[in-house]
């Protein structure tokens, strides 16, 4: 069994309010969700309105796999233009752990 997670630290673009925070997070979350079947959420800095961290969370029982829906998840994110990703973190957690 492969685990593997990222957590997006994020900058939004013109927001001004939590709600308006949300209406940009939560399609990211979604999509991340539908495209992918990993497991998402927003997790950090819920309080503050230009800033979002979202993690999530994939098992499989082929490391590749697992590599690559990270990769595409992160190619995503990071494409999205109403936000600016500030840093990637990946961890990978594998049968010799």
């Amino acid at each position: 069994m492969y685990v593997g997670t990222l957590s997006f630290d994020l900058l939004l673009g013109d927001v001004r309010s939590l709600k308006e925070k949300r209406s940009v997070v939560r399609p990211i979350v979604a999509e991340l969700q539908r495209k992918y079947a990993v497991s998402a959420a927003e997790v950090d800095h819920m309080d503050l309105h230009r800033r979002a961290v979202i993690g999530l969370a994939l098992v499989s029982g082929d490391a590749a796999h697992v590599s690559d829906v990270l990769d595409r998840c992160e190619r995503l994110v990071a494409a999205r233009p109403e936000v600016e990703l500030l840093s990637v973190r990946r961890r990978f957690h594998g049968e010799d752990d």
